[in-house]
């Protein structure tokens, strides 16, 4: 069908005084003795486009045109409105493309956002979904660019995997088999299963990038990740989208510059190509966020040690609910007490205790740490995780063996280590909390087409 993009009209002035067509779906209806008023929408552009009917013109509407939700197509002149300049659309043709009966669910101007939820395939066509999905879409491009530019390799790593690459066990399981009482042993199930043996959804694609960089150098994915984890948060999806960069011949203070400047870069971005989006964010649910997101772009990130973040956390004049000692894993409240109220910018946390952090991570000289970094921001936590690898073999055969794993699915990473090991590093760079964060949207929930949730697969 053809037709003229909304946003071309709102916000160009080429096509005034122009007849163009143009489609959408109705927003808001408002009539009087003489005019009515469309608010058409086509998902294009956070703004609304105003049409214009003259019932004194000799133009025909259908009933079923002013009704909220209903679908049009629009054929009318472009004119500007002078009271507050912006450009609206004078009809002379309305056809209705598709009807929206009176129980359609988004007649209320406000809904919460909890009942939103519950409609997932509704709740696009409201103001804040509109502008979610937007910024979503233009900071995925960001992320792209941001390494194409730098000569990384886009890979697409597996997402049916046998190796577990947090070594927590916390998969979704794959099978064609299901349930059943035929089988005496696991062994015996899986070896009857599809792929001969147990397989489950990728928690992450970084051992198979790291496969990749020990071939190209830089390599990013950018793909979903699968956690069969019970944890019912704001943070925390059982499906959510994954950033992993892994880095050749790279320490980890190389690291934390790249993911300072990737951060950095697409944010930028955000605001030069979201400025609509930003305001509407602002206005609703985060005061302060230009603020805070022009304090990101201009300032250098803290680098603080693990070590170090204990001691301020132990003097704090605060009661935290989870008690903080030297080889606790820190929770929410602990990282947004560093990044809020002790350095009030993001924290890129360093030297993690080896016990609470995973295998395959850089053991350092003090036997006691690995060379971990955890990126956390005000307002959300820890948005990005990584780390060095441990390039030694004989060190992280010993750490597989200290956290009890087998090496069993794991022989292509170790061969990595036996076949010209070099230093190397990455990180993860969790998708929807990049997304909350430059947005102010609380809950992950609401930055994901349908969250995949405990108890939810609406």
């Amino acid at each position: 069908m053809k037709h003229t993009d909304i946003i071309d009209v709102i916000g160009k002035d080429d096509y005034l005084g122009q007849e163009i067509t143009v489609c959408g779906w109705v927003r808001t209806a408002r009539d009087s003795k003489n005019v009515a008023f469309l608010a058409l929408n086509d998902g294009t552009s956070l703004n609304h486009l105003q049409i214009v009917i003259d019932k004194s013109s000799d133009i025909e509407v259908d009933p079923e045109a002013t009704k909220l939700g209903a679908s049009l197509k629009v054929i009318g002149e472009v004119v500007k409105n002078e009271r507050n300049d912006t450009n609206e659309i004078n009809a002379k043709e309305i056809t209705v493309l598709g009807v929206c009966p009176a129980d359609y669910p988004l007649q209320k101007k406000f809904q919460k956002l909890e009942t939103l939820r519950e409609m997932p395939h509704i709740r696009v066509r409201t103001n804040t979904f509109n502008a979610v999905f937007r910024v979503r879409s233009v900071i995925a491009a960001a992320i792209h660019r941001f390494f194409q530019e730098r000569g990384y390799v886009y890979i697409n790593t597996p997402l049916i995997t046998g190796s577990d690459c947090e070594g927590a066990g916390e998969m979704f399981q794959v099978t064609t088999i299901g349930y059943s009482k035929d089988y005496k042993s696991e062994e015996e199930y899986y070896a009857d299963d599809f792929f001969g043996k147990k397989t489950g959804l990728s928690v992450s694609g970084q051992l198979e990038g790291e496969v990749a960089a020990m071939g190209l150098g830089k390599i990013y994915t950018f793909g979903p990740s699968f956690r069969a984890e019970n944890s019912n948060t704001q943070r925390h999806a059982a499906e959510f989208w994954h950033i992993e960069p892994e880095i050749a011949f790279c320490e980890l203070p190389d690291l934390i510059e790249i993911a300072e400047d990737m951060i950095k870069y697409i944010i930028k971005e955000y605001m030069e190509k979201c400025p609509e989006e930003l305001k509407f964010f602002e206005q609703r649910f985060e005061k302060g966020l230009t603020e805070k997101l022009l304090s990101v772009v201009n300032n250098d990130f803290a680098v603080v040690d693990y070590t170090d973040a204990i001691e301020i956390l132990k003097k704090a004049d605060v009661k935290f609910e989870f008690p903080v000692e030297w080889g606790c894993d820190l929770q929410s409240e602990h990282e947004r007490y560093i990044t809020e109220k002790v350095y009030n910018k993001p924290v890129f946390l360093i030297n993690y205790p080896k016990e609470i952090k995973s295998f395959y991570m850089k053991l350092n000289e003090d036997g006691k740490t690995v060379a971990a970094t955890d990126l956390l921001v005000p307002g959300v936590g820890e948005i990005i995780g990584g780390s060095e690898r441990e390039a030694d073999l004989n060190k992280l055969l010993a750490a597989m063996e200290a956290k009890g794993m087998s090496t069993e699915g794991y022989d292509f990473y170790l061969d990595l280590r036996k076949y010209g090991s070099v230093p190397h590093a990455g990180f993860g760079l969790g998708f929807e909390r990049i997304i909350m964060y430059v947005t102010g949207m609380s809950n992950i929930r609401d930055v994901i087409l349908y969250p995949r949730t405990v108890g939810n697969i609406k």
